[in-house]
């Protein structure tokens, strides 16, 4: 039963995108496997193996020729180094980023607050109305754990370089060593094109993309997960102002108490992973 559930349902021509445990136990039944089975005998077998079938999780394989080596230069800055040489205290690590697209969802009704009497959670109204959106930028100093934040109407090139100028026109930044600024392949800053832009105005900024489809290397996301989470979730604002001023006292609340966050992904992992998504490919040569 364990093999059967780790098959994809297509493999046998059965037409389900998914196995349930039922439909587990009709296709044990029709292959021989047992004469009957109920479903919630292959569902207790399947949680004690820590096997659910029903669930998936999605995946992007690395496409970028340059994954590891591109991957590698922002984790060496993680853990402090570049190019094999550790960072001058003089130097700087930045993450930038956009969140856009943010909308105010007025609801129809008023958020009700969590009531212990009763013993019940905070309630907000399933519909809303639209109060306008706009896009959230913010540069998170990973070694520091300083935070830069603005918004706009949306994103794009100018908005961007404001979100830069921020930073790296006050000091530390502004006479730092270097200023490495890790970035993914957004319009905004994407390509040679805005490495050449803003590196001849800045002349300490280095520019770091992150590979193709791996914008989860770049720290910023983390702190944009800790305002969906606190600030966004239930999103009830009655007008994109009240939106936007929410989101800038969030970013000083949190810079109270920010600290650098704690990434544990290495060069090594890295170098680990890749070797096993290589191995099948070499086994199949």
């Amino acid at each position: 039963m364990i093999r059967l559930a780790c098959e994809r349902p297509s493999d046998s021509e059965v037409p389900l995108a998914r196995w349930s445990s039922i439909e587990l136990a009709r296709e044990a039944v029709a292959r021989g496997i047992c004469e009957q089975i109920s479903g919630v005998t292959v569902w207790r077998w399947l949680s004690e193996d820590a096997i659910k079938p029903w669930q998936y999780r999605s995946w992007i394989f690395p496409r970028d020729p340059a994954f590891t080596t591109q991957a590698g230069r922002i984790l060496e800055l993680y853990s402090g180094r570049w190019e094999g040489e550790l960072l001058h205290p003089g130097d700087y690590v930045v993450c930038c980023d956009e969140k856009p697209s943010i909308q105010a969802r007025r609801r129809k009704h008023a958020t009700l607050p969590a009531k212990a009497a009763v013993k019940r959670g905070q309630r907000a109204e399933h519909e809303y109305e639209r109060g306008g959106a706009l896009c959230y930028f913010a540069a998170w100093d990973a070694r520091r754990a300083r935070l830069f934040d603005r918004c706009d109407d949306k994103d794009g090139i100018i908005p961007f370089d404001k979100l830069v100028a921020q930073f790296m026109t006050v000091e530390p930044y502004s006479k730092a060593r270097r200023v490495f600024v890790i970035v993914d392949n957004g319009s905004a800053h994407r390509g040679q094109a805005s490495i050449n832009r803003l590196q001849d105005r800045y002349k300490n900024l280095i520019l770091v993309h992150t590979p193709i489809h791996a914008s989860w290397l770049n720290q910023a996301e983390i702190y944009f997960s800790i305002v969906q989470r606190k600030v966004l979730t239930p999103n009830d604002f009655p007008d994109r102002s009240t939106l936007e001023q929410q989101l800038l006292a969030f970013g000083r609340r949190y810079e109270q108490i920010a600290r650098p966050f704690e990434w544990k992904f290495t060069r090594q992992d890295l170098d680990r992973v890749a070797q096993r998504l290589e191995a099948p490919a070499v086994q199949a040569a």
